[in-house]
């Protein structure tokens, strides 16, 4: 079983950057497809961006498309998610999930349904 930890949230001013990571522990990280989610307060868990399980695709939503980035350390096993052009909007908790997954295909997955681990999620505040 795979553990997932995040760190690096925080409250940040509009326009500024933060730098989430996710922890992985258990299995590698190349055992699993990868995705960010978030959830603010009264709404429900909306996909920021994934990734395939090597690496090799990635996708994000349209609202965060061009300043948000995912990457990956396979040696540190972990995950990250590079926001930059902070709004207001992007303020929610952001959960990073994974997905066990041995197709031979370049798969990533957009819903939350769709993954088998979550983190407990790390807070991000953009002030206006």
């Amino acid at each position: 079983q795979v553990h997932l930890v995040e760190s690096g949230g925080g409250l940040v001013q509009a326009g500024g950057s933060l730098r989430l990571s996710c922890d992985v522990s258990g299995r590698t990280l190349n055992n699993y497809a990868m995705g960010w989610f978030r959830q603010a307060p009264g709404k429900e868990r909306e996909f920021v961006g994934a990734m395939s399980r090597l690496g090799g695709r990635t996708v994000y939503a349209d609202s965060v498309k061009g300043r948000f980035t995912i990457s990956r350390d396979d040696a540190k096993n972990a995950l990250f998610l590079q926001l930059n052009s902070l709004k207001a909007e992007d303020t929610a908790m952001y959960f990073c999930a994974a997905k066990v997954d041995y197709s031979m295909f370049i798969l990533v997955y957009t819903q939350p349904q769709e993954y088998d681990y979550w983190g407990q999620g790390t807070q991000v505040t953009v002030s206006s």
